[in-house]
């Protein structure tokens, strides 16, 4: 009699402030190779897309438990955004510079979201979050134009 063994992979736990101990599959961390602006140092996030807190995602230090960011795919937020990619970033995003991806196709966009207290809820349309599905490698692109602002109101977009 043979005994047929199944293979399992013990998946990887990442300790977070706030969602405890979470266990997490390798592709679901994102390679950001020259950090975030103010964050330089932190080079790896884990995306985190609960359903309870469906449309919210959340990046994840991968090195510090109590850094995460909120964030919202910016098609909710502005359904005729165009991304406008430097070609520095899209080298680093290993994307084509002769022209500019397309959400939801090559790319993933993100607009980190900024609760200020006792004020309004604002997105960064004018910095995304831009991640290479293929790679896994991810850039805060800020653009060179100033058709967005960094303080886009959030309610009025997700709540219409």
């Amino acid at each position: 009699m043979h005994r047929q063994l199944q293979a399992f992979q013990i998946m990887p736990e990442l300790v977070t402030k706030y969602f405890g101990s979470v266990t997490y599959q390798e592709d679901g961390v994102i390679e950001f190779p020259s950090g975030l602006p103010g964050f330089e140092k932190e080079t790896e996030f884990l995306v985190m897309e609960p359903a309870s807190n469906a449309p919210l995602t959340f990046l994840q230090s991968m090195q510090h438990p109590d850094l995460c960011f909120l964030a919202l795919a910016i098609q909710g937020l502005d359904p005729d955004y165009q991304p406008m990619i430097t070609r520095e970033d899209l080298t680093t995003l290993g994307l084509d510079t002769g022209s500019q991806p397309h959400i939801g196709g090559d790319i993933r966009c993100l607009a980190i979201i900024l609760v200020a207290e006792n004020g309004p809820v604002t997105a960064n349309l004018l910095a995304p979050v831009v991640i290479n599905r293929a790679n896994r490698r991810g850039v805060q692109a800020v653009r060179v134009d100033s058709v967005y602002s960094h303080r886009h109101p959030v309610m009025e977009a997700v709540c219409s």
